[in-house]
């Protein structure tokens, strides 16, 4: 805690049970960022074709965008280590068969429906993630308050910040084990993480969030000792519970008469995760657009291992914005944020086509990246004030499904541009892509207002957009 008494970062991860699930968290998520750059790789090495590739890298993140929203959804029903269990052996074995088949030289057919449970089955840990600060911190509730609900703030900053440094980590070790060791290294490395950091992510029963399908007083009670024998606080749950109890919201009530969580409804009901979802989908074909472009660039120019560094570069950008916005005390509603940082990506990625030269395209990558993490941030505050916590896990993974949904398409228009027009063609798909998501962020923006952007705010109650600053530690 800073000498002003505010959380920070370190106060944070001194929360007890933090760390059981941050540290497999991290290593579980490695597939979002993995996965389709291996594919692209391996693919295009055995192919010949960027066009092949980003076939069949957007199957897999078609399917991912479809299958992960829904994934999002039973782990809020019926908790998290359900869901996850099978769904990382499923994908551990179904990567590994997509690896054989590439190398065997199969059909496009084949590699495109092997693509399809490989996605499907990505490990939503990012938003599980979330949801267990959510759990843990009490939604603000409970015997420290304001507290829990600072540190909410600086959860929601440090999940961003570990996104980010999920993006510098994944495509570069993915680049050099597929460029340095074998073409197959990348996406068998990405399965691995997968299998060993989802299982142990799973074990930490713990801290998973209460499930919200029909319980009796007796299980309900039975789910709070749980939790507070592992030191959440019996005195958090209690309150997180009666928050939840009292809370309403777009996606519907929560409890019935006698206590028991009711599932809710689905969070694509919240009209402000629907723009948001679009807004999303603009970032996601900023991933699929570099990351094909870049490898088509790198090739070209005879310099295939600078491509890890280039996305790298690209990443850390992410990853320093989202320190700094972490840090930052907001004096604007998060609406109002979002609408000036969106603007600021597209015009980043305006000029991506036109730069020829490596030093001057890792500078551009790099500013690229500092004006995404603004926008992914604040896209991910308005959820936490938008959607009530039972439906929240899904809600993040409509986001991050989105995400992949606009990186897949952008992989496959980026791809099919290189093969036909160079590698310069494929760099104007980010550029359409967050062009078409802002005019739709423009004229949808009143769908995105939160109470804190009312004309009224009670006295008693913090807004999303009256952030406390973070420190740094």
């Amino acid at each position: 805690m800073d000498a002003a008494g505010k959380p920070g970062y370190r106060q944070l991860l001194r929360t007890p049970g933090a760390w059981s699930f941050v540290l497999p968290g991290f290593a579980a998520r490695q597939p979002f960022a993995m996965l389709t750059i291996g594919i692209v790789l391996l693919i295009q090495h055995t192919s010949g074709s960027y066009g092949i590739a980003g076939a069949v890298s957007a199957t897999a993140g078609v399917s991912m965008a479809v299958f992960a929203p829904q994934g999002g959804k039973l782990a809020d029903r019926f908790g998290q280590a359900a869901v996850l269990v099978p769904g990382v052996l499923t994908h551990a074995a179904s990567v590994t068969l997509l690896t054989v088949l590439a190398l065997g030289g199969a059909p496009l057919w084949a590699l495109v429906v092997a693509a399809v449970p490989a996605g499907a089955s990505v490990p939503q840990v990012g938003p599980m993630v979330r949801a267990r600060w959510a759990a843990l911190l009490g939604d603000g509730a409970g015997a420290t308050g304001g507290a829990r609900a600072s540190l909410q703030t600086t959860a929601a900053a440090f999940e961003s910040v570990t996104d980010e440094f999920t993006f510098v980590i994944g495509p570069v070790l993915t680049t050099a084990l597929c460029t340095g060791v074998h073409p197959a290294a990348g996406l068998l490395a990405e399965a691995t993480l997968s299998l060993i950091g989802g299982l142990l992510f799973a074990a930490q029963r713990h801290t998973q969030p209460a499930p919200s399908r029909p319980r009796t007083p007796a299980r309900t009670a039975r789910w709070g000792a749980r939790r507070a024998s592992a030191g959440a606080g019996g005195a958090e749950t209690a309150g997180a519970g009666a928050a939840e109890a009292g809370a309403g919201g777009a996606a519907g009530p929560r409890r019935t008469e006698n206590g028991a969580h009711r599932p809710a409804a689905s969070a694509l009901g919240v009209p402000g995760v629907r723009v948001l979802a679009v807004v999303f989908l603009g970032i996601g074909s900023v991933f699929g657009g570099l990351q094909v472009s870049l490898t088509a660039f790198t090739e070209e120019i005879g310099q295939p291992g600078i491509n890890g560094v280039l996305y790298g570069v690209f990443a850390a950008g992410n990853m320093v914005a989202g320190i700094v916005c972490g840090a930052l005390s907001w004096r604007r509603s998060p609406q109002q944020r979002l609408l000036i940082a969106y603007p600021l990506l597209t015009l980043a990625t305006s000029a991506l086509w036109a730069v020829h030269a490596v030093p001057l395209l890792g500078a551009l990558g790099l500013l690229v990246g500092l004006c995404i993490a603004p926008a992914l941030i604040t896209g991910y505050t308005l959820v936490d004030a938008l959607v009530p916590a039972t439906a929240r896990t899904e809600a993040f993974t409509w986001l991050t499904g989105a995400v992949a949904l606009g990186q897949a398409g952008a992989a496959t228009a980026a791809g099919q541009l290189a093969d036909g027009f160079g590698p310069s063609a494929g760099f104007v798909v980010p550029l359409a892509g967050t062009g078409l998501a802002l005019t739709t962020l423009v004229l949808l923006r009143g769908r995105l207002a939160t109470p804190s952007t009312g004309p009224v705010v009670s006295g008693s109650t913090r807004g999303v957009g009256h952030r406390e600053a973070v420190t740094v530690d």
